[in-house]
């Protein structure tokens, strides 16, 4: 049986759905604190089946102990933290306690109760600002914010869990920039509050809820100007978590789940706009101190050794944003 954390979020939920079409049982822990107890119900719906679900706070010890001692888990995927990079300069404290103190907590029981197989959901951010493109996984780590360098220091524990115990099986799962939605449109990117990834803003530009997208920086060394990333559709991002757990292995392996191609954020808006034939009004602002100038990943390592390769395309990705439009 897998546990999944963090199951009722973006990433989470669309995992969630996979997993249980891949017929893997599932426990689903989540505190609502970025996501919404509906998304739960959602799931069940899209996948015809039912599972056990937990709200509490992975911080909350003795709820995970609870969790494992009523129930036969063998893997965890861990989602659950929080991730807004913006927050996380302003609030250090409040990711580190819950991000890292929540992971330690959650690690600890897992050697407890002898379940040893983690996938860990981290994040291209440990490359910072990369030296070259595109980002392999042998590069430089050097997260440039708390968010950051909450799953960079993640990242260092498990590596310190194995070296004490050469049982665990860990793989780290870098993503690049998840958009898109699923294809009924009922599991979506939602969060609580000011969003801070594009793809929600330019849905709300479009959709009238703000005046204008506003793009960070036009003078930047790319073909428009304006910052280029690697997007991946979500529910290709979701695959590549079943890929990891039918690849696992004793040790700490590491992959960077992209596309292996950049667009530039106003290749987006203008995606956007041709396939769902809405306006998305913008303007240009300063540029936001820390971003890089390019940033996509080369995924060759995912695809050798998980058997696994992103198949949807940028005109998806934005259609299917769309489709889960609020």
């Amino acid at each position: 049986m897998i546990l999944v954390t963090g199951g009722a979020g973006y990433i989470g939920s669309h995992t969630c759905v996979e997993l249980l079409n891949s017929g893997y049982d599932i426990v689903v822990v989540d505190d609502f604190s970025n996501s919404k107890p509906a998304v739960i119900d959602m799931i069940k719906q899209l996948s015809g089946k039912g599972f056990r679900f937990y709200e509490a706070d992975i911080c909350d010890k003795s709820k995970i102990e609870q969790i494992f001692c009523e129930n036969d888990i063998s893997h965890v995927i861990h989602f659950a933290g929080y991730k807004a990079v913006g927050e996380s300069v302003s609030e250090p404290l409040k990711y580190y306690m819950n991000n890292v103190f929540g992971a330690v907590n959650l690690l600890e029981v897992m050697g407890r109760y002898n379940c040893k197989r983690l996938v860990f959901s981290s994040s291209a951010t440990v490359y910072g600002v990369p030296e070259k493109v595109p980002v392999t996984e042998d590069m430089p780590l050097f997260a440039i914010n708390p968010y950051g360098r909450t799953k960079l220091i993640i990242e260092k524990i498990c590596g310190d869990l194995y070296n004490s115990d050469n049982e665990w099986e860990i793989t780290l799962l870098r993503y690049f920039n998840p958009v898109g939605a699923h294809e009924s449109g009922k599991l979506k990117e939602d969060p609580n509050g000011i969003p801070n990834n594009l793809m929600p803003i330019i849905l709300q530009a479009a959709t009238g809820k703000i005046p204008y997208l506003n793009i960070y920086g036009n003078d930047y060394d790319t073909p428009d100007g304006t910052c280029v990333r690697d997007y991946i559709h979500v529910v290709d991002l979701a695959k590549g978590h079943i890929s990891a757990l039918n690849n696992m292995k004793k040790g700490v392996a590491v992959y960077n789940l992209g596309t292996g191609r950049g667009y530039s954020v106003l290749e987006m808006v203008e995606t956007f706009k041709r396939v769902t034939g809405v306006d998305v009004p913008y303007r240009f602002a300063e540029r936001r101190s820390g971003d890089a100038a390019q940033c996509w990943s080369d995924p060759t390592k995912a695809e050798r050794e998980l058997m696994w390769r992103a198949e949807l395309g940028i005109d998806r990705m934005c259609r299917d944003a769309f489709r889960g439009r609020s």
